[in-house]
């Protein structure tokens, strides 16, 4: 790891200068705190992009397989959302008032999710803590259920984990929570159905939140019929159920809800509806819409906590009709799903050659690998394969190498403008970095 970090200063003068000039201005000379986590101690600085690929501040050209951590899954700049936005500029970016593209854009997400209602928000964690907050309201209860080392964005309920004797506590990371989380949130782990029963025998759960499958703990899929006892028990005990496909939108148009004919009550979802432009959304059921209307009307239009100016603003609205109408499309994922594949049969390759403990897992688009012999059930068998000191070295390697991975996990994501060279590319690095680690 030394000799790549040596090697990452020596190929990036100008983004170190950069950094080192944003000390003045930026906390930790970074706009977003957690950029400083990345393997080269310090991020690279973009100059452009253009498919797939990110040019730096030093020239560099990078196979970009993180895609803005599925915020720009359809690729860096697609024509069809960018020729809109730029026309769209023109016409006006804000008006808190809505479009006709905000009505295109909800009957499209009703036929592919289901889901009769759709509202908007500025990213998917507004989305989740809106829809929380509309099932508390509707319930009276106070509660919500997650899932052991899941991420729903910087929503306060999520940021809680499991003690060895099954308590929720606060998550070690958590910057100066409004309250104890052990008050607002129940943690269980993924796949565990007497724990979520157990849960919600109190009836003081309003709902549950999950992603379908998880996703930045590694990709956890759910058990066989997992999914419809989730769905059984949430009925049982006249709990909501919440599917957040902010990632898991990887899986097909409708995401894992559409592909695997879930039925929550609410759907929501963001990033790459929009081509990199902040938006989420959140859909629900009819009866779940009449009661929260009811509920609003209640309140004279005087709704605390839920809204923001520039949530379905103009620019945003006609980028996602364009994302949705001729980007992320079916055939999107018929020819993307396919790539995934072939990046995971190739780092397979690498793993089985090398005999390493090390296992992989796939999501339509997106693929994984991690430090475990046998794919993980949950999130507590997960994290304790983390291995931080791999991560950086491998992350480094590759990004010596022209070849940007997603941070803090080795997520990759395919989009039309990956090629098989570019894939393969992948696997001969992974390989080269693996042999010099392995005797």
């Amino acid at each position: 790891y030394q000799e790549e970090l040596e090697r990452f200063k020596e190929l990036h003068p100008t983004s170190i200068k950069r950094f080192e000039t944003a000390q003045d201005s930026m906390l930790l000379g970074v706009p977003l705190n957690w950029m400083v986590r990345y393997a080269g101690k310090i991020p690279i600085s973009v100059d452009d992009s253009h498919g797939a690929h990110l040019i730096d501040a030093d020239g560099i050209d990078y196979i970009d397989f993180c895609l803005g951590d599925t915020g720009s899954m359809t690729g860096h700049g697609p024509k069809a959302a960018a020729d809109v936005i730029a026309a769209q500029a023109h016409k006006g970016t804000s008006f808190m008032l809505p479009t006709e593209d905000a009505t295109w854009n909800s009957r499209e997400l009703q036929r592919r999710f289901g889901l009769k209602y759709w509202q908007f928000s500025t990213s998917a964690t507004d989305a989740n803590r809106f829809a929380l907050r509309m099932a508390r309201q509707i319930t009276k209860r106070p509660k919500v259920v997650v899932f052991n080392w899941c991420y729903h964005g910087t929503v306060d309920e999520v940021f809680a984990t499991l003690t060895e004797d099954g308590k929720t506590i606060n998550r070690v990371g958590n910057i100066g929570p409004q309250i104890d989380p052990s008050v607002t949130t129940k943690v269980v782990e993924w796949n565990d159905a007497e724990a979520l029963e157990e849960a919600l025998k109190d009836r003081d759960v309003a709902v549950v939140l999950a992603e379908p499958v998880m996703t930045n703990i590694g990709i956890v899929h759910p058990e066989p019929g997992f999914h419809k006892t989730m769905r059984e028990l949430t009925r049982k005990y006249g709990t909501y159920l919440l599917i957040d496909e902010t990632h898991t939108i990887c899986t097909g148009i409708g995401g894992y809800t559409r592909e695997h004919n879930l039925d929550p009550d609410i759907v929501t979802c963001g990033k790459t509806l929009a081509s990199g432009i902040p938006v989420g959304a959140y859909g629900f059921t009819e009866e779940f819409g009449d009661k929260i209307a009811k509920e609003l009307d209640a309140l004279y239009g005087l709704v605390k906590g839920i809204g923001g100016t520039l949530a379905a603003n103009a620019i945003t609205m006609a980028a996602m009709k364009a994302i949705l109408k001729d980007v992320l499309t079916e055939d999107f994922y018929k020819r993307n799903i396919p790539k995934a594949a072939r990046f995971n049969e190739g780092v397979e390759s690498v793993i089985e050659e090398f005999e390493l403990p090390w296992s992989t897992t796939q999501l339509g688009t997106r693929t994984e690998y991690w430090f475990c012999p046998e794919v993980a059930k949950n999130g507590s068998e997960a994290v304790s394969f983390r291995d931080f000191e791999l991560d950086w070295y491998a992350h480094l390697y590759c990004l010596n190498r022209g070849i940007l991975m997603t941070p803090f996990h080795n997520m990759a994501i395919m989009t039309d403008a990956h090629t098989d060279a570019d894939i393969d590319k992948h696997t001969k690095v992974f390989r080269e970095a693996v042999s010099k680690i392995v005797d």
